[in-house]
This record gives structure tokens, sequence and C-alpha cells, in this order.
């Protein structure tokens, strides 16, 4: 029986670390030079040529700033109004 009960601790151990695991996934915050920002789900590698510059999720603009949220779902990134995928 003490057998089953530390199989049984061992699973339960693995499934919350798995479960932390999962859910602290990173993202980051990405702002074109038009002003234009979005969250990124993933981090992707953006060519520098797209001149985008890439904060960390807590990053907030300061007040004077002028700057737009402009969310999109997928891989890409905004440029002259548009979105751009890769």
């Amino acid at each position: 029986m003490k057998i089953f009960g530390t199989i049984a601790f061992a699973a339960l151990a693995g499934a919350s670390a798995l479960a932390m695991a999962s859910t602290s996934a990173s993202a980051s915050i990405v702002c074109n030079g038009e002003g234009d920002c979005w969250h990124a789900h993933a981090n992707y590698e953006y060519k520098p040529a797209f001149g985008l510059v890439v904060h960390p999720d807590d990053w907030k603009w300061k007040e004077g700033e002028k700057h737009a949220w402009r969310e999109h779902e997928g891989r890409g990134y905004w440029k002259g109004g548009e979105w751009k995928e890769f």
C-alpha cells in the first residue's frame, strides 16, 4: 500500500509542475515606429528591417507618448495600418 501512495504523490507532483509551467507562458509588447502596439503571445524573431521595438509584458508607455493598442491574432506585425504576416 505504501508504494501506491508514493506513486500517487509522484503523479500529483508531476501534474502540478506541468500545470504551473503551462500557465507561465511568456509574452511581450511590440511597437512599431508609427505608434501601434500589440501583445505578442510568443517570442518571435522580428527582422531588424521591420523597425519594431519589443518590450516586456508589463511595459507601459509614458504620459504624452502617442501609442495605440492594435491587437491581432497570428504571427506578424503592424505596418502602415495593415497587419503583415510573416
